[in-house]
């Protein structure tokens, strides 16, 4: 995507599959990128709060995510370190089922999607898999989620992930920041 530096925060509308909001804000310094943001909403008739911190290397690789879940009345931090070519630790412990992942994706989170997008800098027409090490919203679990890029246009990418089921085009704006996620968010700021 672009080179022109990010807004220092923006904000999302959760819509379809689940009711909320998200706000996320961010930071530049010379390790790379640093985002904090909470989301919240209610899905399936459940409510959830997700607090994170979330570090990237200048490469747009996941280095380290704090992230705190409440949902049932109950409250969990869990802690993701990577290595940054593939290997990942959660809570301190070895996770070899998200060996080769270099992203982290929220389940609870739209802007998470924005980290390929611009760690894999695609041409238009080129397709890219990026598995993730995913967390889940009311949890939360670590999981690994396949998933595939696939750039279309300057500011559109067509987005799967097999599991759930989910093909659809996902829409950026200048910064590389999502702007749409069919079926579940769109920024408002």
């Amino acid at each position: 995507m672009s080179s022109t530096a990010l807004p220092t925060v923006a904000s999302w509308r959760h819509e379809g599959a689940r009711v909320g909001f998200e706000a996320a804000f961010f930071a530049d310094d010379e390790r790379g990128l640093q985002v904090e943001g909470t989301t919240t909403a209610t899905e399936d008739g459940t409510p959830w709060v997700v607090d994170y911190l979330i570090r990237l290397d200048e490469s747009w690789v996941t280095r380290y995510a704090r992230i705190t879940s409440r949902s049932r009345g109950a409250t969990t931090v869990t802690v993701i370190e990577a290595d940054g070519v593939g290997g990942w630790h959660i809570d301190g412990a070895p996770a070899p089922r998200l060996e080769g992942c270099l992203d982290l994706d929220l389940e609870a989170s739209a802007m998470t999607n924005t980290f390929p997008v611009h760690r894999l800098r695609l041409e238009t027409g080129r397709a890219m898999s990026a598995p993730a090490a995913y967390v889940r919203a009311a949890g939360p679990a670590v999981e690994r989620l396949e998933q595939t890029y696939t750039r279309s246009t300057e500011r559109h990418y067509d987005y799967t992930a097999p599991e759930f089921g989910v093909a659809c085009r996902l829409t950026y704006d200048q910064f590389g920041l999502i702007l749409n996620y069919p079926g579940l968010a769109t920024r408002i700021t």
